[in-house]
């Protein structure tokens, strides 16, 4: 049987997708394993090699990596490993599978990662298969700094126990430094699961250089990551949006440099912030010590200025601090929201307010700079949708960002790494970043393709890339783009592009959709709706549909608009629009990059 060729992690068409059935069915009928609808899953290569299935739900990139991470620590002790995205997996295989880890993250507040929904969905359904034939371990990735800390994986971990499948290692949840707690449950989990049925003892004392190869190496890492930024030199930091816009609109581009760093359109690109030193010194004199005080972290003495630029998160409080403030302050207020328990009222609460203004409550109370320290969670890095092509933009890498900024009890404030970009680090400086590769999110193989994006605001940043992409390569595939802002006048970034590659024909079509030009507000889910006989076409015709910007309305807005206009002009039912977005999403051919 002849080989297609099937490039990397690309949706298939339906001559590969047929070949890879028939190959998978043959493939499952001989070894009697499992297969992954939609995965290619990696072959056994002795006769001793015991499979485990490895799945990821991953917004962000962690998720998956970890799983990688999993998979070389499998080979060790004499496993298989067969790693996949949660919502390729087909629940008959799943029923069919001895050995599983799954590593998951949460997105939003509580909410499954959009490539392991359809799981969730089906696992939580009352159809669900019985698993008592199934091992299994679940990590957990979160964020405490967000109501539903880890419940994508404690709601997988807790059903897998209901319908019947055996834990092997306890559910681990992850905070956002989760390398260390990753790293040492892995080391005891992978060799738990390795001991189901037992492993051979020959295949389990195979060292890691002679271990089975897998049909697909992972790539080298690059020794650039969140703890080990790559000092990038900004090319380009220029305002975007008008002098009469509310918001500020800035383009960057970095330097790769000698960095080796390789992206593709529709990455992330993760950047470092440094506090800003006024709010540092406030901090500093609130405590009435001076700046060069040492404090012991981590078994080495530092200086309390260098780690409250460098180290702990102060333009946002944490819950921690926020909690031993109530306690000692006995701020009446505070301490009502706590006692409600309600999230919505305590982020109303915190709305605004960063650690100065928490330890102004008392301006009494003394901490020490180890105290304080103790009650802050780390500096994080935040992770941008990549606006670049890098067969475009060769060496270099660009992003599209909004500065927050906002005053409030007679101070000026602003994010904690917008403001840092567009600030503090001007034409010729660096930055510390990192790629945060998203597989997830990527055009597909095929050039013919049509693409439907669905971008407004900064939300327009990975479909700039798509664009530009979709130029360099020369691709056929119609290009059908939605934008939108306040006002065309100061909120139209990008015009200048887009005008320029609607001219060239790569940009098929553009629908405008500025809210504040009319009485009547109009978004991006109402251009939708105007076009939805044609975008319904669209989608028939195979296309592609992307979604990137605000999760918490416009993408809720946009998706129900979408079931909307299947049903109304594809003539289904409610439930069988449903039924019809979830083949887009399974087929890949619904992908969002939401925040």
């Amino acid at each position: 049987m002849p080989i297609p060729f099937i490039p990397d992690d690309a949706p298939f068409t339906g001559d590969q997708r047929a070949w890879l059935s028939g190959f998978l069915a043959g493939l499952h009928s001989r070894l009697a394993m499992p297969t992954i609808a939609g995965t290619a899953a990696e072959p056994v290569t002795g006769a001793a090699a015991v499979p485990l299935h490895i799945l990821y739900g991953s917004q962000t990139g962690n998720a998956e990596g970890l799983a990688q991470d999993a998979a070389d620590l499998a080979r060790r002790h004499g496993l298989e490993p067969h790693v996949a995205s949660l919502d390729a997996l087909d629940m008959n295989a799943l029923a069919a599978m001895r050995r599983l880890l799954i590593v998951t993250s949460t997105y939003g507040e509580g909410e499954m990662p959009d490539n392991a929904q359809l799981f969730w969905d089906a696992i939580a359904a009352d159809s669900a298969p019985r698993l008592e034939g199934l091992y299994f371990a679940v990590m957990a990735l979160g964020d405490t700094g967000y109501d539903g800390y880890c419940k994508a994986g404690k709601d997988i971990d807790a059903r897998l126990g209901a319908l019947g499948a055996t834990r092997t290692a306890d559910r681990v949840d992850c905070d956002v430094e989760y390398e260390d707690a990753a790293a040492a449950w892995l080391s005891t989990a992978v060799p738990a699961i390795a001991a189901v049925d037992g492993v051979p003892e020959a295949s389990a004392a195979v060292p890691a250089a002679s271990a089975p190869t897998p049909a697909k190496v992972p790539s080298k890492r690059s020794p650039w990551n969140r703890k080990n930024p790559y000092r990038a030199t900004v090319l380009a930091n220029r305002v975007l949006s008008g002098a009469s816009s509310s918001k500020e609109v800035r383009h960057y581009a970095f330097a790769l440099g000698d960095s080796g760093l390789v992206y593709e359109a529709g990455d992330g690109l993760g950047v470092k912030p440094v506090n800003n030193s006024e709010l540092v010194d406030a901090l500093i004199g609130r405590l009435r010590v001076a700046p060069d005080t040492t404090v012991t972290v981590k078994g080495s003495e530092q200086r309390l200025d260098e780690l409250l630029t460098h180290s702990y998160e102060i333009g946002v409080p944490s819950l921690d601090l926020i909690e031993a403030i109530a306690e000692r302050s006995g701020d009446d207020e505070l301490q009502h929201v706590l006692s409600t328990g309600d999230r919505e009222s305590l982020d109303a609460w915190t709305w605004g307010k960063d650690v100065l203004d928490v330890l102004a409550l008392d301006t009494t109370l003394a901490l020490d700079p180890a105290e304080l320290l103790a009650l802050l969670r780390p500096l994080q890095h935040r992770v941008y949708s990549i606006s670049s092509s890098p067969l475009a933009h060769d060496g270099t890498v660009h992003l599209t960002v909004a500065s927050v900024r906002y005053r409030s009890a007679e101070r000026d404030r602003g994010g904690v790494c917008s403001t840092f970009l567009a600030d503090r680090v001007a034409e010729g400086e660096s930055a510390g970043v990192f790629l945060s590769p998203n597989k997830s999110f990527r055009l597909p193989a095929d050039d013919d393709v049509p693409v439907v994006m669905i971008g407004p605001g900064t939300g327009i940043a990975p479909f700039r890339a798509f664009l530009h992409e979709r130029r360099a390569r020369n691709a056929p595939g119609r290009n059908w783009l939605f934008f939108g802002d306040q006002h065309r006048a100061s909120d139209y970034i990008y015009e200048d592009e887009l005008n320029a590659l609607s001219r060239d024909g790569v940009l098929s079509r553009l629908d405008l959709a500025f809210s504040r030009d009319q009485t009547e507000k109009i978004y991006v889910q109402n251009r939708m709706r105007e076009a939805g006989k044609e975008l319904y076409g669209w989608l028939e015709e195979g296309a592609h549909l992307y979604v990137c910007g605000d999760a918490t309305r416009m993408a809720k807005d946009v998706d129900a608009a979408l079931h909307d206009i299947v049903a109304e002009h594809g003539g289904r039912t409610s439930d069988q629009a449903e039924d019809y977005v979830a083949e887009l999403r399974r087929g890949k051919r619904y992908l969002r990059d939401v925040y």
